[in-house]
């Protein structure tokens, strides 16, 4: 009676290390959906602040090229707002200019003229007087430059590769802030 007790209790216990087993394999997520959450979690704390993911927005360039944000991307990322008649846009052109050349193989730069507070006209003039460099785009509606809470021009955001906001920066720094800025940005 004894040997049938123990081989009983034995079946049992396998029973119930089996049941545990494929309990704990079904709480247990698979790799996609791991990634699948993850994203979408991602895009739940998306916004203009530092640490969340960059808002995607798709805008047209001066070019008739379409330009993407959001995500995970090969480069760094600046998105410079601005408008034809500020002066620290004026001010702050050359300069940019100077860093997305000389940063080009770490670094998109994209200008976005908020065309709802500006004059296209007046924006297309910009562009050619200070040759900028980089792709323009034109926000006809304002609607990007909300999604970054847009107050103030210009408005500089930081992105870096994983497509996450690294800082937002409000009106004009001195070249060497700036420069520095993308130097931790970019790991350059």
């Amino acid at each position: 009676m004894r040997a049938r007790n123990k081989r009983n209790l034995t079946v049992v216990a396998v029973i119930l290390f089996l049941a545990v087993l494929a309990i704990e394999r079904q709480m247990r997520p698979e790799p996609e959906a791991v990634a699948v959450l993850q994203q979408q979690t991602a895009q739940a704390a998306s916004g203009a602040g530092a640490g969340l993911m960059a808002p995607s927005f798709t805008l047209q360039g001066n070019s008739g090229t379409a330009y993407e944000v959001g995500g995970p991307r090969e480069k760094a990322l600046m998105l410079n707002f601005w408008a034809s008649w500020c002066d620290p846009c004026k001010q702050e052109a050359p300069e940019l200019n100077r860093m997305a050349l000389k940063y080009k193989d770490v670094l998109d730069v994209y200008g976005i003229n908020v065309t709802s507070q500006d004059y296209k006209p007046n924006a297309e003039r910009f562009i050619k007087k200070y040759m900028l460099a980089f792709p323009v785009m034109f926000d006809v509606k304002g609607e990007v430059f909300d999604k970054y809470n847009g107050a103030v021009f210009p408005t500089n955001v930081l992105i870096d590769k994983n497509g996450v906001v690294s800082e937002v920066i409000l009106g004009v720094l001195t070249p060497e802030e700036l420069e520095q800025k993308i130097i931790t940005l970019t790991g350059s």
